[in-house]
């Protein structure tokens, strides 16, 4: 017995302990981590060891039964098909995928999950049509859909749900009839279907049947014809959404009757006609928005007796004055009626009785002088009154008003000192006075303005030095003080403004010497001093300002020489006309095309008819010329003995030159104006603009004043791969020279840089492009230079470079892909027209194949290729579609594509992570104006869709540009137009940002 004792213990000694055994429903969701991607490891906690999953990450359990009722797996980078194991657990009321990479079609097995109440899929990569048997989920009360790839139609099953309560299907590729079906569902509170491209269609009266609705978005569904009366039924309606639709005919009376309307929105459709009466009724509404349309008559007085938190009404044909009793409501923060035409002045309590945060009644007739209580309550941040008539002085209440952070008041006939406090408000960005009366001095104070960027104060009577505490504004980007009374000398404390884009001071009376300081502004685009009485040298340093093309010192007091220096700048505009400098022109501007730039100058000599008018000089130049013509003469008897010796060698060289010479070779384009032998001239290493690994590219200034780009690529022996500097044209690889000549010797279009022609030798090749002024977009943006270009510019370069893509993939025949899209390659005319450069490695679409053939080696710049082409060396059009989704990135949020910040990240993960994690204002370019924030988010999530990780989810360049084009276009163009031309924002007659929000 004892040794069978032994025995037995000896045997549990040497046996493994006991281990605890996962249940089913453990199984099941092991099952489901094994058939998804898990790069983060958020399912790390989903151990086979545990004997219950109730613990792990996003599962809960019924506390009673341990059975999983719930599946939280937000945000966690899964990537795979929707795992349909998750039927198999029979209590599962909740599910939420919400933000992965859930791909591939939505199975209809997912019926089997009987007991499912909750299902979010949004934001994931799901395809292809809604499945028939997601009506059978009996139990569901809410499905989001969002964002995701679904086509075709929603199904008519849809009209049996039972229980139903809220519907997301926003921005997905539904395009069958406008889904109907839903106002069968009597249980819906929540309908959104915004952004599908539905059929277009009429919104039928049966949505009348949704008696328990209280939030309808359908803006963007392609809906036509008129809103149906029987909205008037829907009693429990909070908000209701219809904008940017095809809508047209009166606004229904009926919805006067909406009691407990919240939010009703109509902008972006074609309403005509007046106001429907009967406002009084809607007296719970809040925030009504009509705007961006067409109607006409007055604003209703019942409408603003109700106590309205926003009203916006911009953009239409409304009349007559604003009623007074707008300013009895103490919930009104926002107030937008800018673009119309209406009368009279604006109630003089607005703002006494509410937090009043922005206040934009631009562009209208308002007359009277300015309410004195708009910020009485101390909100008040954007004041936007421009292009009106209203008069007398600034009220000193503004003075306080401490959170103003943009004050827009120019073209009115306001007058008197602007109010001391005024000039020095800390959070200010911009200050804009221009086209009114105003006098007295800039106030000391502005130093406390350390925010501004914009100080705009062009046609008025200001008088006074320019005060030094000016240079304590160091985020100041544009001065422009021109045509008013200031004297003086300008402050040394100007050089403190290092981030200076534009100095305009024209028409002043100002005096002394231009301070040295202004050397230290070393993105300075515009200097204008015109029509001053400024005396003393032009300081040297003005000639190290390599950011300055717009250079206006006329009309001064000015003497000494023209600084050799300024042949270093690449100016578009120079003029140093009647001032009182001297001696001899720089080599580059002794042309007579810069003839009105020195006309004036009595003692200023050069080979341009019109200089050089003093007796003296010309004694003096004639004196010299003697000189020269004695010594020419003893050097030829010096070496008249000797000349036989020289005659064979120079006969030689002289041949020599001329079968140098005839080695060239030149292929035309287009009809030239001139010959190979003036592009050969202009090869100097002064007119370098640009050099990388491909050659260098110059600035060549023609014989007729045109002005072209050379690129002289490197020889066959170089390895040609990289980005040429400045001018933005790209490296080539071995081929490049006969591929760009291949492609771009075909194509016409405005929005495809120009090649003029190409000369080639057996050593060396040259191509002639038409120049652009502005350089590329990537030199642009990401230098200090990049808060010039404000939204409604980077806007307009999008859509031209879209515009000559889609031109590339979709005009062309057979069609091209460019497969280097990138900021650098995308080259700005003087206007910031946006044209696409460097075709040294497109590839025409025939010759790669029809489908994604593979290439030999990767083409491209870092953070631009598609995720595809990196991996398989496959390309296609939708390897550029990614590359130009990444440039529409880099305009939204003004950083390179790939940057030491990112980590191991490029621009497109960096933009997805920080969205997710601290929102999408945290990506948007903090130089952009907030105003623009429904349209930048617009384009951003087109840069988003267009670097989808599965090239079958970007869109076509046509479809790119179709969209770009519906993201209020129009308005975007129209506010930055400046006699006709598009214009950074700063410009002091630039129309307001604010009035196309």
């Amino acid at each position: 017995m004892f040794a069978i004792t032994v025995f037995l213990f000896s045997l549990f000694l040497s046996s493994p302990l006991p281990t605890f055994s996962l249940n089913q429903e453990g199984l099941y969701l092991q099952n489901l981590k094994q058939t998804l991607d898990d790069p983060d490891n958020a399912l790390s906690t989903w151990n086979a060891r545990s004997d219950t999953p109730c613990h792990w990450t996003g599962v809960s359990c019924n506390s009673s039964t341990g059975s999983v009722i719930s599946l939280n797996l937000t945000n966690s980078n899964l990537f795979g098909p929707f795992p349909l194991t998750l039927c198999h657990l029979h209590s599962l009321s909740y599910i939420s995928l919400y933000n992965n990479s859930i791909n591939g079609s939505l199975p209809s097995d997912i019926s089997m999950c009987k007991s499912l109440r909750y299902l979010d899929l949004s934001e994931n990569l799901l395809v292809g049509k809604l499945p028939d048997s997601l009506a059978l989920l009996t139990e569901l009360e809410y499905l989001d859909l969002s964002y995701n790839n679904f086509s075709g139609e929603v199904p008519e099953t849809f009209a049996s749900f039972q229980n139903l309560q809220e519907v997301n299907l926003i921005e997905n590729l539904l395009d069958g009839k406008f889904p109907d079906v839903f106002f069968n569902v009597s249980t819906l509170k929540t309908l959104n279907l915004s952004y599908n491209p539905f059929k277009p269609s009429q919104l039928s009266s049966d949505i009348a049947k949704l008696t328990s609705l209280e939030y309808f978005w359908a803006a963007n569904c392609s809906l036509v014809g008129e809103l149906p009366e029987s909205l008037g039924q829907l009693k429990k309606l909070i908000n209701f959404d219809v904008s940017s639709n095809g809508l047209s005919g009166k606004i229904p009376s009926s919805l006067t009757e909406l009691t407990s309307a919240y939010q009703i929105e109509l902008y972006g459709n074609e309403f005509t006609g007046e106001f429907p009466a009967g406002w009084s009724k809607m007296t719970s509404l809040r925030l009504f928005d009509a705007s961006m349309n067409k109607l006409t008559g007055t604003i209703p007085d019942e409408l603003t007796q109700l106590q309205l938190a926003s009203l916006n009404l911009y953009e239409n044909q409304l009349e007559g004055t604003i009623p007074e009793s707008i300013a009895n409501s103490s919930n009104l923060y926002e107030l937008k009626l800018f673009s119309n035409q209406l009368s009279g002045e604006l109630p003089r309590n607005l703002g006494a009785n509410s937090e009043l945060n922005l206040i934009d009644v631009s562009y209208n007739n308002l007359t009277g002088e300015l309410p004195p209580n708009l910020c009485s309550k101390g909100a008040l941040s954007e004041l936007l009154l421009l292009n009106n008539k209203f008069s007398g002085e600034i009220p000193t209440t503004y003075a306080v008003c401490r959170n103003l952070d943009r004050i827009r008041l120019s073209n009115n006939q306001l007058s008197g000192n602007v109010p001391v406090g005024l000039w020095g408000l800390p959070h200010m960005s911009l200050l804009e006075l221009s086209h009114n009366s105003f006098s007295g001095e800039i106030s000391k104070t502005i130093a406390s303005a350390s925010n501004l960027s914009q100080l705009l104060v062009s046609n008025n009577n200001f008088e006074g030095k320019i005060p030094e505490e000016i240079g304590f504004l160091r985020n100041l980007l544009s001065f422009v003080g021109n045509d008013n009374k200031f004297s003086g000398s300008l402050p040394d404390s100007l050089g403190n403004l290092v981030h200076l884009g534009r100095l305009n001071l024209d028409n002043n009376e100002m005096s002394g010497e231009i301070p040295s300081g202004i050397k230290s502004m070393k993105y300075l685009n515009e200097l204008n001093l015109a029509n001053n009485q400024f005396s003393g040298k032009i300081p040297a340093g003005i000639g190290g300002l390599s950011t300055l093309n717009y250079l206006d010192l006329s009309n001064n007091q000015l003497s000494g020489e023209v600084l050799d220096e300024l042949q270093n700048l690449k100016l578009n505009q120079l003029n140093l006309s009647n001032n009182r400098l001297s001696g001899d022109l720089p080599p580059l501007f002794a042309k007579e095309m810069y003839k009105s730039s020195f006309l004036g100058n009595p003692g200023l000599c050069g080979d341009i008819s019109g200089l050089c008018q003093s007796s003296g000089v010309v004694k003096k130049k004639r004196y010299l010329w003697l000189l020269r013509t004695i010594f020419v003469l003893a050097a030829v008897i010096f070496l008249v003995g000797v000349v036989w010796y020289y005659y064979k060698y120079k006969k030689f060289k002289q041949a020599k030159s001329v079968i140098e010479k005839s080695k060239w070779t030149l292929m035309s384009f287009h009809k030239l104006g001139f010959s190979e032998y003036e592009i050969l001239d202009c090869l100097d290493e002064d007119n370098v603009i640009g050099t990388g690994a491909s050659g260098k590219v110059y600035k060549a200034v023609l014989s007729n004043g045109e002005a072209v780009a050379v690129k002289k690529l490197w020889g066959p022996s170089k390895v040609i791969d990289g980005d040429d500097v400045e001018h933005g044209f790209g490296g080539v690889q071995g081929n490049g020279f006969e591929a760009e000549v291949e492609t771009l010797g075909k194509i016409r279009h405005k929005n495809i840089v120009r090649l003029w022609c190409c000369c080639k030798t057996k050593d060396c090749k040259l191509l002639v492009y038409e120049y652009m002024p502005n350089g590329s977009l990537g030199d642009l943006l990401h230098s200090p230079k990049g808060g010039l270009l404000d939204w409604p510019t980077r806007y307009k370069i999008a859509l031209d470079a879209a515009e000559g893509l889609s031109y590339l993939h979709h005009d062309c025949v057979p069609a091209i892909v460019h497969r280097d899209v990138k900021s650098n390659n995308i080259l700005l005319d003087g206007e910031y027209g946006a044209k696409v450069a460097d075709f040294g490695v497109a590839k025409v679409v025939d010759a790669i194949g029809k489908g994604n053939k593979s290439m030999s080696v990767i083409a491209g710049s870092c953070g631009y290729i598609a995720p595809e082409y990196a991996y398989t060396l496959r390309v296609n059009e939708k390897s550029d579609t990614y590359s130009f989704g990444v440039v529409i990135l880099e305009l939204v949020t003004g950083k390179r594509p790939v940057d030491p910040e990112y980590g191991e990240k490029d621009l497109v993960k960096w933009v997805c992570t920080t969205m997710d994690q601290k929102g999408v204002d945290s990506v948007i370019d903090p130089k952009l104006d907030t105003c623009f924030k429904e349209e930048i988010l617009k384009v951003l999530n087109i840069g988003l869709l267009c670097t989808s990780p599965l090239p079958i989810n970007r869109p076509s360049m046509r479809r790119v540009v179709k969209t770009l084009h519906e993201v209020s276009g129009e308005n975007l163009l129209k506010s930055g137009k400046r006699d006709g031309k598009l214009t950074p924002y700063y410009y002091e007659d630039a129309s307001d940002q604010g009035s196309v929000a």
